[in-house]
């Protein structure tokens, strides 16, 4: 295969987490009868007339802000008109048009910032976020020989986020779709749930034969939900594209879908543009017109975002870069994290405890962060106990086991069990000469100079004391007896 130079752009499409419906006051549930929450607005009856929802407004415009966009304050309604069954109406209202006059998204204009494996940063602009309505659901498994429509579904409330096409892999293009992922989890516009369709992402890619070459013929690959879907699918695209050039024939535009058993992409239509779905104003709605008061109330309310909140981390926390990239992956263990620094000795030893104890017990933790026992202050407390040489490290995990099976504070645990740790230099020394003496012939070794008998000397007097005894001290005393005559 030849080296191309693939260029990607995402379309990604997520549901807005308002409790009721784009252009009508229908409650938006989920796992509830079919057709329950219809009406006449978001079924298309004649007459009936949309009404735009203030908070689906607001949620877009809260995530423009967030992706670093322009936000038009004069947006505009267009009607898309496709005929499919899960669509009663025969049209969507989007905002997006065939024509420059009609395309006025409520954001554009956007980027973010990516880093990728190798440390560097790159950013990706933000073509537009347009606001638009979901269609309904077709349910195909209640029979064999029919479909069934449900129609709660429609009208829900969506924004699609359409980037640049500045990918230039498919690694990049899953780091830029996680990216947007956590900007919707911190904004709390989306739950941004792939597996239950609250996010899903489309793929537009094509190759061309050197970075300054003109783009080639995209192809579209649809309705990819998941991170490793993503990647699949365009790498599997990307062959395909590739092998099609080298044998001299012409890549054709068209959409696709991937499927991840036989790991090919398969066409579902040919090449479609902007007339076919013959766009128009949307009639029964005037353009979208935002006061600057209200963006500039939206803006002041954002809240700390994931790029900030990690060099914050850094600076005010002492953590690796590493880490505070994994303690801001999820909003809600970032913000659990923050609490538990407030008021910690040692906020990076803090950092270490979340990501290698908390968080990998956290995976067999049914509900997750919220059906934790332990509170951040807790586990404050117990790495302050082990700063205040109260407790060592080995014994801390005895107690942090405890205190996550039982929600006790690290205190009452330690002295409960007696675990303090003994600090007392003269009754360690003597633990250190018995142990010494139990095991002369690694002792005199050691003394010679075999250095890597320190750990088992350390160790069986950790072991003879309980655990109690000071780590630090046991090694210095073993140092002190080792010079000796």
């Amino acid at each position: 295969m030849s080296n191309y130079c693939p260029v990607i752009g995402l379309e990604i499409h997520c549901q807005l987490a308002t409790k009721t419906k784009m252009f009508c006051g229908c409650e938006i549930e989920v796992n509830t009868s079919p057709n329950k929450h219809v009406c006449p607005v978001c079924l298309g009856m004649p007459g009936a007339m949309p009404v735009p929802n203030k908070k689906a407004v607001e949620y877009a415009i809260r995530l423009g802000l967030a992706l670093n966009c322009e936000i038009d304050l004069n947006a505009m309604w267009t009607r898309k008109n496709y005929f499919y069954p899960d669509l009663p109406k025969g049209y969507q209202i989007t905002q997006t048009g065939g024509l420059p006059v009609y395309d006025h998204p409520i954001c554009k204009n956007g980027w973010l910032e990516i880093v990728k494996a190798d440390g560097t940063k790159k950013r990706v602009g933000i073509t537009r976020i347009h606001m638009e309505e979901d269609a309904g659901k077709l349910i195909h498994d209640m029979s064999p020989s029919q479909s069934h429509f449900d129609a709660n579904r429609c009208g829900t409330p969506l924004c699609e986020i359409v980037t640049e096409p500045d990918i230039r892999s498919p690694e990049e293009a899953v780091l830029v779709l996680k990216k947007i992922k956590q900007t919707l989890e911190y904004t709390r516009v989306s739950n941004a749930n792939m597996e239950n369709g609250n996010m899903r992402c489309d793929g537009n890619i094509s190759l061309r034969a050197s970075e300054d070459a003109p783009f080639g013929i995209r192809a579209e690959i649809k309705n990819l939900n998941s991170f490793t879907n993503l990647e699949k699918a365009l790498y599997c695209e990307m062959n395909l594209q590739a092998s099609t050039l080298d044998a001299g024939k012409e890549v054709e535009q068209c959409t696709k879908r991937y499927d991840p058993n036989a790991d090919k992409t398969i066409v579902i239509r040919s090449k479609e543009d902007a007339h076919d779905y013959k766009y128009f104003p949307e009639p029964d709605m005037v353009r979208l017109v935002t006061d600057p008061a209200f963006v500039e109330e939206i803006r002041r309310t954002l809240p700390e975002l994931p790029d900030a909140r990690r060099e914050r981390f850094m600076k005010d926390f002492g953590v690796s870069e590493y880490d505070a990239q994994v303690l801001t992956e999820d909003r809600d263990v970032s913000e659990w994290y923050d609490t538990a620094a407030k008021n910690c000795k040692n906020g990076k030893v803090l950092a270490n405890w979340v990501i290698t104890e908390l968080l990998a017990k956290m995976k067999d933790l049914e509900g997750g962060l919220s059906a934790l026992k332990i509170k951040p202050e807790q586990l404050c407390a117990l790495v302050n106990l082990i700063a205040d040489n109260t407790i060592n490290g080995k014994i801390a995990k005895t107690v942090f086991a405890e205190m996550f099976e039982t929600g006790k504070d690290p205190e009452v645990i330690v002295k409960e069990k007696g675990l303090v740790q003994v600090t007392d230099t003269a009754a360690i020394e003597a633990v250190v000469r018995e142990v010494c003496a139990a095991n002369a012939a690694q002792f005199a070794e050691f003394k010679a100079g075999k250095v890597a008998l320190k750990g088992f000397l350390v160790g069986m007097t950790m072991r003879k004391s309980g655990g109690k005894a000071n780590p630090g001290l046991v090694n210095q005393i073993l140092d002190k007896l080792a010079k000796e005559g």
